[in-house]
Parts: C-alpha cells; sequence; structure tokens
C-alpha cells in the first residue's frame, strides 16, 4: 500500500481534510497536497510517522500496557480530586449543562441526526422548534436530554445499574419514536457495515442478565470493565434501534458510579471509536478501545475542570 493509500485511509477514518491533515503532520499545505497527489513521497521520518498513524486508525496499533496503565492511574488520581463527581456536575448548571450539550449533540450525531451543535443547544435549553429539521430528530434531542436527567438522578440516589435501568433509559430515549421503546427486540437485526453477528432474539435475556451481572461489578479497573461491558452490549444489541446510544448511556453510568467523568466519545471520532469497538469484539483485544475510552473520559474531567467549556 502506498502513502497516498495510506493517506486517503486516515483522512476517512480521523474525518479531517487535508488542510487539517496537513497541520496534524506539521507540513505545509503544498507539501502534503503533493504526497496526497504522489508527486513526492515523504521523507523517512515522515513517513514512519504516516506509518504509525496508519496502524491507529486502522486498529492494528499495539498500545504497550506500561503506556496504558499510566494513563488509568492518572485518570484515578484526576478521580481522587473529586469527592463525588456526580455532585459536581449537579451542583453546577454549566458544567451539567454542557455534559447534556456534549453527550447529545455527540451521540446522536454518530446515529445519523443532522442537528448541528448550536441547534441541540437551542432545543435542549431554549426549548426551540426548528422548522428546517426533522421533528423526529428534535425529540431524539430532547429524549436524551431527558434520559440523562434520569440517569445522574439514577446514580445519585446510589441505584443499582442493572437491566431494569438499561430497559427504562431504552424506553425514555425511543419515547415517541419506536412502538417497542423499552422492550428487548423479538426479531434479527445485523449491525450496518460491520461483519459481526448479533445474538439471536430468543438469548437477549439470557445475555443480557450475564452482562449487567459484569457491569454490576466492583473493579479497580473501571476503563476496562466499561468497555469489556459496552463491546458486549453492543454485540448483543438487545434492542431494535438506540443501541448505540443506550450502549453509550450504560457506559457512563459505569463510569459516574466510579467516581470518573462521563466519556466524550466525539462525533468526528466515530470511525475510530467503531473501528476500536470491532477490534475489541472479534479479536479479544481491548487495548485500543481502553486508550480511546482514556481520552474520552479525559475530555469529560475536562469539561469537570471548566478548561473546556
Amino acid at each position: 500500500m502506498n502513502t497516498k493509500q495510506k493517506l486517503e485511509i486516515i483522512q476517512k477514518r480521523l474525518g479531517m481534510t487535508q488542510t487539517q491533515l496537513a497541520l496534524k503532520f506539521g507540513v505545509s499545505f503544498a507539501a502534503f497536497n503533493s504526497w496526497w497527489t504522489g508527486k513526492s513521497n515523504p521523507r523517512p521520518k515522515m513517513q514512519a510517522v504516516i506509518e504509525e498513524l496508519y496502524l491507529e486508525v486502522t486498529g492494528q496499533k499495539i498500545i504497550p500496557e506500561n503506556i496504558l496503565a499510566i494513563k488509568k492511574q492518572t485518570l484515578s488520581q484526576k478521580s481522587r480530586e473529586y469527592k463525588n463527581v456526580l455532585k459536581e456536575i449537579l451542583d453546577n448548571p454549566d458544567i451539567r449543562d454542557q455534559f447534556i450539550l456534549k453527550l447529545t449533540y455527540n451521540s446522536n450525531s454518530m446515529e445519523g441526526s443532522t442537528l448541528s451543535e448550536p441547534d441541540t443547544a437551542a432545543i435542549l435549553f431554549d426549548n426551540a422548534a426548528l422548522p428546517n429539521k426533522s421533528l423526529t430528530e428534535q425529540l431524539e434531542a430532547k429524549n436524551h436530554q431527558t434520559a440523562l436527567n434520569y440517569l445522574f438522578d439514577h446514580i445519585s440516589k446510589k441505584k443499582k445499574v442493572d437491566e431494569n435501568l438499561v430497559q427504562k433509559l431504552h424506553s425514555i430515549l425511543m419515547n415517541g419514536v419506536q412502538a417497542d421503546a423499552g422492550i428487548y427486540r423479538d426479531h434479527g437485526v445485523r449491525i450496518t457495515g460491520v461483519n459481526l453477528p448479533t445474538a439471536n432474539h430468543m438469548s437477549i435475556h439470557k445475555l443480557m442478565t450475564e452482562v449487567m451481572a459484569r457491569a454490576a461489578l466492583k473493579n479497580k479497573d473501571i476503563v476496562a470493565l466499561s468497555a469489556s461491558v459496552h463491546g458486549k452490549f453492543e454485540q448483543i444489541h438487545p434492542f431494535g434501534d438506540g443501541n448505540g446510544r443506550v450502549g453509550r448511556l450504560l457506559m457512563n453510568a459505569m463510569l459516574l458510579d466510579a467516581n470518573f467523568a462521563p466519556a466524550i466519545i466525539r462525533q468526528e471520532q466515530k470511525q475510530l471509536y467503531y473501528t476500536y469497538l470491532y477490534k475489541a469484539q472479534t479479536k479479544e483485544d481491548h487495548s485500543q478501545l481502553e486508550d480511546f475510552l482514556c481520552d474520552a473520559i479525559t475530555d469529560g474531567f475536562k469539561i469537570l475542570d471548566r478548561t473546556d467549556i
């Protein structure tokens, strides 16, 4: 595979323009464009940088255990700075609103919503009705806000992260959108774009009982546990629709329950997220997904610190 082909894959997975990629590599647009068109080749050092990024975005990069351990240790130290992360969110309306906006906009956008972040903010906080946007998308935004508020209240009251919570979150998210909101599917489904078998609908109750028992474990490595549960939940795909959004809410419920900030998975990172999730599900290698989640949780702590508002 030549440099141009690798750059095309990198661009697609990162969702960046050529100008943005040039900045990422620290070169002029003219130099980058020359690589892109095949008129010239990068110098050996830059070829190595491109190769490393190519391996990362395609899920082939090996994450050294010590590097991942340092990231997790840093997050644990950050968690200890806050006596109660969720209380900090609930006691500060600006922080709470920022989490609601970022989580709602990004999660819905990854599932195909065309609402921009300003659109989402207007719907969530100004109760605006946007005539040029579909009613379903606007309802889904409000539903996600309601689901998050329910989740915050649930965790603040020290209630269990269990199947009842999962089904309740789905019923809120899909209220007015899907007739079987909150009910496990009774038919087969396929995950678009990947060769990954989902659970037979006859096995969903048994598999969900197992995965939620795992989610309830008290584990010092909450990043590893939430990544493992998330991968399994998405492969089970218990609902007819809304599995991605519910799965990310479940993951953040686990993180908040462990006194970690919610993970901010940005919509422009969705191809990386899907690549690492698929690798975890098919290769039993969670290292890249865990590394990705560490960065997403770090972004959550930035909101908590008011350094990303």
